[in-house]
């Protein structure tokens, strides 16, 4: 029997799906799984009994990714779950910021109660004329779950559509539309494109190549059309906020579009900010419910590991005999002395997988026998281990 903790509400479309092996629990400390949401977790402490955080989203900032991996827990996301969600908010911010929309119907809401409301409409609606978005050139920096998608549609929309993604997946560039101008710099995007959107994680590097953090500057912004709208449905440090205040205020940038407003753009001029609604659709938070428990299930159970952000993706099927999971450092001879000990055990070893992500490795072996307490004393005694599990 597993037990598992909910920090946040979770959709039971997904939680339904768990079977009579699980078991809900209020007290954390007592799970063996916990499923999360938006609940910061960086200051909690954890029970030796976690082996598993599945957050119902993509990013994972919530989350103490580092100290859960000295401790053997996996922590998983959910890509791709909510990328419809995400992506039709990008075009209707898209929308938004080509047709004054919003200021349209703040210029209704004021004249509402004067009866002759539609002359006053006719007489004033010039203010709020816009552009429309057929035939402008789009450039999207980062062409994954979200990314790609937005590529299609907009080049359905009948828009010139540019891509730039140096780490694009071959499942990514499988679904991409052959018509998106694939270009190998993010400058490139900035000098020629009439909307950008950015769909990257956030990363600080001094490799500027690799660097995503303000990437959006002074700099980059020079390089831009006059009048370029920028889209951010990424995250908010992506963005230079001081920068965006200047080059709002001189008409450099027309519009900026984010789904992540913070104290500087929540009320600046010229910006649409939402309120982080990209996945809050039913359907993207049943689906997010739903593969978040999927992997948390088939980890507790087989010891697979499937799209986590601490550890290296492995998956050796369904644990039939037995199998022991090994969490520990990526440093040489590790597998030597974890067979070294198997042997001298006397167990046979009839498959094994080994996977590095970082710093950290994730080693599976199936045995011919459930393992003893001794041989996982003697594995986990090992110099460089953080947990050695008995999956089986």
């Amino acid at each position: 029997m597993f037990k598992y903790s909910c920090l946040n509400p979770i959709s039971a479309v997904g939680t339904d799906n768990f079977t009579d092996k699980y078991v809900k629990t209020e007290d954390v400390n007592d799970a063996e799984g916990i499923l999360v949401r938006s609940a910061v977790m960086h200051e909690m402490e954890f029970s030796d009994k976690l082996l598993c955080v599945a957050r119902a989203g993509a990013g994972v900032n919530n989350i103490p990714l580092d100290k859960l991996a000295q401790k053997g827990v996996v922590v998983f996301n959910t890509p791709g779950a909510n990328a419809n969600g995400v992506k039709e908010l990008v075009i209707c911010g898209m929308l938004l910021a080509s047709r004054d929309v919003i200021g349209g119907i703040d210029f209704v809401q004021g004249i509402k109660d004067d009866e002759n409301v539609a002359k006053l409409v006719e007489k004033g609606k010039g203010k709020f004329a816009g552009t429309e978005i057929r035939g402008k050139k789009l450039g999207i920096i980062g062409l994954g779950a979200i990314g790609g998608p937005l590529a299609n549609a907009a080049k359905h929309l009948g828009m010139d559509v540019y891509g730039c993604d140096p780490y694009i997946s071959v499942d990514a560039a499988w679904n991409l539309s052959r018509d998106i101008h694939h270009v190998k710099t993010r400058e490139e995007i900035f000098k020629n494109c009439d909307y950008i959107s950015v769909h990257v994680p956030l990363i600080e590097s001094d490799d500027p190549d690799v660097n995503t953090k303000k990437m959006i500057n002074k700099e980059t912004i020079s390089m831009m059309k006059d009048g370029v709208i920028i889209l951010n449905f990424a995250r908010d440090a992506l963005v230079d906020d001081d920068a965006l205040e200047e080059a709002l205020k001189s008409g450099k940038v027309r519009k900026y579009v984010t789904d992540f407003p913070n104290a500087r753009t929540a009320g600046m001029e010229g910006v649409i900010a939402i309120p982080h609604l990209g996945a809050s659709t039913e359907e993207s938070e049943d689906n997010c419910a739903k593969m978040a428990v999927a992997e948390m299930m088939d980890y507790l159970e087989n010891g697979n590991i499937k799209n986590s952000v601490n550890y290296p993706a492995v998956d050796m099927g369904i644990a039939y005999k037995g199998r022991i999971a090994i969490f520990h450092k990526n440093v040489a001879n590790m597998i030597t002395q974890f067979t070294a000990a198997f042997g001298e055990a006397g167990i046979n070893i009839s498959d094994l997988m080994n996977k590095s992500k970082g710093e950290v490795a994730y080693t599976m072996f199936d045995t011919d026998e459930a393992a003893s307490d001794a041989i996982v004393q003697k594995l986990q005694g090992i110099d460089g281990v953080f947990r050695v599990r008995v999956v089986k």
